[in-house]
């Protein structure tokens, strides 16, 4: 299966705060967080691994193409004017079948993550599994209703009593979410919340898959929430091996 990273945001909101690193190589558990993901897509048997990054991201080239990995890494260099035109950009790639596409600070456990995939790959009856998660701690939340069958219903800036859900930034989608998307950027519409509405709307079968936590880092105090969180896990691994 082919996986993707949008990394193609300016981080100004972090560089704004004092980080000094570009946010993909912003490090979390020790590791840079676009290592992390790529790290990650390996483990679930990537074929190929598409990035977009912005073309003032020389040190994220720089570090890229320096790594030595056993599959291709196909990374793209254009600056755009936000997530779903990035998406766009690297589109043309995924076009052929299932697909796996990222932000590159969505922060989870990999072995969720593994299972999340797995779980997508043999599901033959879905258009698209989204990963979602109850841990409500991003700054705009994407709120997420589904019916009886875990079915995705409802994309919502607003809350409600009984939401439980938010949107986590990992997207497996088939090649019908290609064509909405193409749909998408022909109508004028540039923004992924707005995308994944539009799947809804033009009737793709959406699985929510639930995630413990997905940590999205956006401000410099989330470093911290990200790396506690990857400490959190280890833990529970080591006990759970003894």
């Amino acid at each position: 299966m082919k996986f993707a990273i949008i990394a193609a945001g300016k981080g100004s909101r972090m560089a704004s705060e004092g980080e000094i690193l570009p946010k993909p190589l912003v490090k979390i558990g020790g590791e840079p967080m676009i290592k992390r993901l790529i790290d990650s897509f390996i483990r679930c048997n990537a074929t190929v691994i598409s990035i977009i990054i912005n073309e003032e991201m020389d040190e994220v080239r720089d570090y890229l193409q320096s790594l030595e990995l056993p599959i291709p890494l196909d990374v793209i260099v254009k600056s755009t004017e936000g997530s779903l035109l990035s998406f766009y950009e690297i589109s043309d790639r995924l076009k052929d079948d299932k697909f796996c596409l990222s932000t590159v600070d969505s922060v989870f456990d990999e072995d969720e993550f593994v299972k999340y995939i797995d779980a997508f790959e043999k599901d033959n009856d879905v258009d698209g599994y989204m990963a979602v998660t109850s841990f409500i701690d991003d700054e705009i939340p994407l709120y997420i209703d589904v019916d009886e069958n875990n079915y995705i219903t409802k994309f919502s800036d607003e809350s409600w009593d009984e939401v439980r859900i938010i949107s986590g930034g990992i997207y497996a989608l088939s090649v019908k979410a290609v064509k909405v998307l193409n749909d998408c950027i022909q109508n004028g519409i540039t923004d992924m919340r707005d995308y994944q509405r539009e799947l809804v709307k033009a009737g793709l079968k959406l699985q929510a898959y639930e995630f413990e936590k997905i940590i999205d880092v956006d401000h410099v105090n989330d470093i911290s929430t990200a790396n506690e969180f990857v400490k959190e896990v280890e833990r529970k691994k080591n006990k759970d091996n003894v």
